[in-house]
Order: C-alpha cells, then structure tokens, then sequence
C-alpha cells in the first residue's frame, strides 16, 4: 500500500489480497535494504492468459532497473508454466520497456471518472453466477475464479442482457468489469453502480474503440482522466490466437485484472 499510494493509484488493501489469493506462485516483489521497493503480479486464466499489473517502483528505487528485472521474472515465470498468451495495460511510462520486451500496442483503453450525483435510489438488481461463457467471449479467457472473488463486493445482471459489479478504491469506487450485449443494458448497470456511490468519486476504465461505451460515458457526465494501451505478446510459440470481442466489453476489471 505504501508503494500502491505513492504513485496514487485506487486499488485497496483488498484488491492486494485478492491478487495474492488468486496468484499466490506468481506475485512477486523485489526488496532493496531490506525494504519492499517493487511489485509486479500475474494473474493466470488458466493456461490461455496471463494478465500482467501492480508493476509498481517506489519513487525512491526507481531508474535502478528494478522494473526489468520484476518484469523479466514474471516472463520467466509465465513461460514456465506454458502460459499461451500474456497481456497488460500500459501506463506512458512502463510502454517503452514492454516493448522491448516483446509486447505489441492491441488497443487503447482509458480511464474515465465522475462524481456520482445524488439520486433516488437504484433497485439492487439480481446477480446469477452464469455468466462465464458471455465473459469468455468478450474477454477471450475464462475469469469465472476472477468473477466469483470480486461479486461479494457488488454485482448485478439484467436478465440475460449482461452484467456488471463494483467495488471501493481508495480514491473512488470503481465500475467493472462490466459485460452486456446491448448499451442499454449497460446504462442500467451503470446506473445501479451510481446509485450505490451517489455522491462519491467514481472511476471506469473503457476500452476506446468501443464506440458505446464512450458514448454512454459521455452521456451520463464522465470524463477521460488517463489513458493507456494495452499491449499483448505470445507466451507459447504457436499458440491458437485469442479471439475475444471488444464490443461486448462496456467496463474493464481493472489494469491490474484485464
């Protein structure tokens, strides 16, 4: 945490322990002096996908390389265990690095934030834990273990329309993942995630060629706050390529989940 809030970042104490239960062999941290000074995760979808976050350098370690050598650890890592593709989000500064190490722009994706605005209250919507195969096909890999950790914070669905759940930050709650087959589905579970944080600031990170989500974005008073790519580079050699179906996609889970 102390890492995590000098680059002012949302994430909470229990988006930290939900990485080290969801990937225990593959969070990892470099220590100077005896002091914790770097982190870097990988949060494996079973052999399909691997999804790189937390690479994090206290400001008074940084320009030492320590962010190399997590980096390359965690490739070594997800190489050993025949992890067929491996993808991040990438802020402006760690992007020059992952390109030399073998990751490729696949899209751009953004940061978008609000102050959810007082309003009468939403209904909780209904929540089924079915929606694996939707996920799959917008994300490209299962996540179902992902899901299943992050819904006791909040989640919803529309009928068989999509889903969406929310959870705090330190900073602001934050919309995501969020999975529909129609924007007006998305309004309504964007619309449950305001109600729940009225008056709150709110975060939402959207991928920028989906043209809706943006849309919906702008409509309901958000604003883009930063923007990253999301880069992508083989772990296997010959491995399938992973379809996936960004259009599906109105909320990501976060940089550091995909």
């Amino acid at each position: 945490m102390r890492i995590k809030e000098a680059a002012g970042w949302n994430q909470t104490e229990t988006d930290w322990r939900n990485l080290l239960r969801l990937a225990p062999e593959t969070c990892f941290g470099l220590e100077c002096d005896g002091v914790l000074a770097a982190t870097a995760t990988a949060v494996c979808y079973q052999r399909r996908l691997s999804w790189i976050g937390m690479v994090l350098t206290h400001p008074k370690h940084r320009r030492r390389g320590f962010a190399r050598r997590l980096m390359e650890h965690v490739i070594e890592a997800l190489t050993a265990r025949q992890m067929e593709w491996i993808k991040l989000d990438a802020t402006e500064m760690g992007a020059p690095l992952y390109r030399q190490l073998g990751f490729e722009a696949e899209c751009g994706i953004e940061r978008w934030g609000n102050r959810a605005a007082q309003a009468p209250g939403w209904p909780d919507l209904s929540w089924r834990d079915q929606w694996s195969a939707l996920d799959r096909q917008a994300f490209g890999a299962d996540r179902s273990e992902l899901l299943a950790m992050l819904a006791p914070l909040g989640a919803a669905s529309v009928a068989d329309a999509g889903y969406a759940m929310a959870r705090p930050g330190s900073q602001g709650a934050y919309f995501g993942p969020c999975v529909s087959r129609r924007t007006e589905t998305s309004g309504e579970l964007l619309s449950w995630f305001l109600s729940r944080y009225a008056g709150e600031p709110v975060y939402w990170d959207l991928l920028s060629a989906n043209a809706e989500a943006v849309r919906l974005a702008r409509a309901c008073g958000f604003a883009p706050l930063r923007r990253l790519v999301r880069m992508v580079r083989p772990g296997k050699p010959g491995a399938a390529p992973l379809a996936h179906d960004d259009s599906l996609v109105f909320a990501t889970a976060g940089f550091e989940y995909g």
